[in-house]
């Protein structure tokens, strides 16, 4: 499965000049908890990430001015992504080297197409072994999982 298959294709974007509040202002809008930071010039390419968790704890706990702070100065960078064809083992390897919880999904001119998050890829292992559990029971019926069978 790849990592576009299962990750947000809602994408929220700023530009490094706006301020603070404008971001959080439209992450209330589009009920976003992370903005992709994208370069207003030329190919649109993220340039950074800010979350919801970044205004709270690098922003507003440290008393900064949320209408003259622009997005640059609590943005996290470098940005790291994927493409949307990239395997989600490959985008855990990446977000595990990266030790980051998001990865910005690209489509082939390296425009954000989404957002794959550490959430999305658990959500996805979830599903899945609620599958493995179904299979298992239907080829065991006299086992239950409640009460495991000690031999």
């Amino acid at each position: 499965m790849s990592a576009g298959r299962i990750c947000s294709r809602i994408v929220v974007t700023a530009t490094p000049a706006e301020t603070i509040r404008t971001a959080a202002a439209r992450m209330a809008e589009h009920d976003a908890g992370t903005l992709v930071v994208v370069d207003p010039e030329g190919t649109h390419a993220a340039v950074g990430i800010l979350t919801d968790r970044d205004i709270t704890i690098r922003g507003v706990a440290t008393g900064l001015n949320l209408d003259g702070t622009p997005i640059s100065q609590l943005m996290t960078t470098p940005v790291h992504s994927v493409n949307e064809a990239t395997p989600i083992e490959q985008a855990l390897t990446r977000m595990a080297n990266a030790a980051t919880r998001r990865l910005v999904v690209t489509g082939d001119e390296g425009r954000p197409v989404g957002i794959l998050s550490l959430d999305d890829v658990l959500d996805l292992l979830g599903t899945e072994l609620e599958s493995v559990g179904r299979l298992l029971e239907k080829q065991q019926p006299h086992v239950h999982p409640e009460r495991p069978v000690l031999v």
